[in-house]
């Protein structure tokens, strides 16, 4: 398939769903994708394609649903899969970042063995939002030795401005909202 019909079949297969998870909320329902072989092939593909020539040592997924892109994609680009996830999650001894989201804050963690010094690095998301999450993401990628090279998410919801707060990251996404 090609890539503008490849687009239009990705954007037809996101689901709206009204008031979810709060009232005024319209999530945009990944799993119709995911579903379907060839559109979840293609979806790591176009989040991949930017990447191949980049010499990414690791691929970041952010916890959850960043791991379903991020394990294909670093397998796409012969990289190391690493992820990214809630405090208190990782057995190991971690890196911890702390950032605000619309009620209260959040935590992540990553092993501080996760990176070897300026590894390259894509961090790997299902969307951007706000941006707090990615930026967060970004800094402790940074914090634990790795070189950011990118951001690649699925769907950029363009009207919450997360592209603004990623203190200059490179971001590849494939459907905008």
């Amino acid at each position: 398939m090609s890539s503008d019909e490849a687009i239009d079949r990705l954007n037809a297969a996101v689901r709206d769903v009204a008031d979810f998870p709060s009232p005024g909320i319209t999530f945009k329902d990944i799993t119709p994708l995911l579903a379907d072989a060839e559109l979840f092939a293609a979806a790591v593909e176009a989040l991949a394609r930017p990447y191949a020539t980049a010499e990414i040592d690791a691929v970041v997924g952010i916890e959850a649903r960043g791991f379903i892109f991020a394990a294909p994609i670093a397998r796409v680009l012969g990289a190391g899969f690493v992820p990214l996830r809630k405090a208190g999650k990782l057995p190991s001894d971690t890196v911890e970042e702390t950032y605000d989201l619309e009620y209260g804050t959040a935590t992540i963690a990553v092993h501080v063995d996760a990176f070897d010094d300026g590894d390259r690095v894509l961090v790997v998301d299902d969307v951007l939002a706000t941006g707090g999450t990615a930026r967060a993401a970004a800094n402790l990628v940074r914090r634990a030795g790795g070189h950011v090279v990118g951001l690649a998410v699925l769907i950029e919801l363009g009207f919450l401005g997360g592209r603004e707060v990623l203190d200059g990251v490179p971001l590849t996404t494939v459907l905008r909202y």
